[in-house]
């Protein structure tokens, strides 16, 4: 893994400028006729008018805290600093967080409660802040940043995300978001949009996943093998989806990079609405997962992991 000595986040320079206030303001200003996701439901949120992602001015938060559960490289000893948002651009009927995802479990934080979630876990020692679920709610984390910045934060911030990401507000990030980290699931926009509810994801999580490498490249790590800056790509592996599979990987590593960091993910078992649909109502199959890893490897990618 590429390594990277500088421990300063990018958003600081933005702070210090007056560069990340101005982006912040922007973008609230952009909740009035809201684009802010790739839905663009075209609502008002400031006047609390509700959209696709079901939130209004204020962000929702379902927990907050040191979370051990993902890659080595962003949990490292310290763990890494969660934010899980309530409701999400996405309505992907096998999500394993509904009760967050679809039924809006957590509470309204204003910009400053916000802020201080953040403060708080770089006291715990996290390596990172790490966004769960940030697309419909940029606006606020910049809100929240502009606040947290001034009174000491220095984590990377780490982009969690589904990957159905506007490129406008993608390029509210740049210079702000130290990790990205896309998952992208499906290359079939039919089956995108039956089972996420989400028209042309295919076409929007590519160009998302180009503009996010474009302002991070690949993932590099400080002395001690944790991440500081760069691109995470995430993969579910879906049961009898192993044609999305193969498309992703070819298109990682031909389109973005050969070194991109892949978490190639077999944990899908169904839950929330997947008996509806037969396809996804089964487990991924052990035979299915290591499939998926060699396709991986046949596509000339380099750095994979597997969870």
């Amino acid at each position: 893994m590429g390594r990277h000595s500088s421990t300063t986040p990018g958003y600081l320079n933005l702070y210090r400028t007056g560069e990340l206030e101005r982006r912040a303001a922007e973008a609230v200003e952009r909740l009035s006729h809201c684009v802010m996701c790739a839905q663009a439901c075209h609502v008002n949120r400031i006047r609390g008018e509700l959209g696709f992602c079901r939130t209004g001015r204020l962000a929702r938060v379902a927990s907050v805290g040191r979370h051990f559960g993902e890659e080595d490289v962003l949990v490292g000893t310290g763990g890494s600093g969660t934010i899980f948002f309530s409701n999400c651009n996405l309505a992907c009927a096998f999500c394993q967080n509904y009760d967050i995802s679809a039924c809006g479990a957590g509470q309204e934080v204003t910009g400053r409660k916000l802020a201080q979630m953040m403060l708080s876990l770089q006291a715990k020692g996290c390596h990172n802040i790490n966004l769960v679920s940030p697309s419909h709610v940029v606006a606020q984390i910049l809100e929240a940043l502009v606040i947290s910045a001034g009174e000491g934060l220095r984590l990377p911030l780490a982009y969690n995300t589904g990957g159905y990401d506007a490129l406008p507000t993608l390029k509210l990030l740049d210079g702000v978001v130290d990790i990205y980290m896309p998952d992208f699931k499906f290359t079939d926009e039919d089956a995108a949009e039956r089972f996420s509810s989400a028209p042309r994801y295919p076409t929007v999580a590519r160009a998302a996943i180009r503009e996010m490498h474009r302002q991070v490249g690949d993932l590099v790590a400080d002395e001690h093998g944790v991440a500081r800056r760069g691109l995470i790509l995430r993969h579910l592996v879906m049961p009898g989806r192993l044609s999305d599979t193969r498309e992703i990987m070819r298109f990682i590593a031909q389109d973005i990079s050969p070194d991109t960091y892949v978490n190639v993910m077999g944990q899908y078992r169904p839950a929330h609405l997947a008996d509806k649909y037969p396809q996804l109502n089964r487990p991924l199959s052990g035979s299915e997962y290591r499939k998926a890893l060699k396709i991986a490897h046949d596509e000339g990618l380099r750095r994979t992991a597997s969870r």
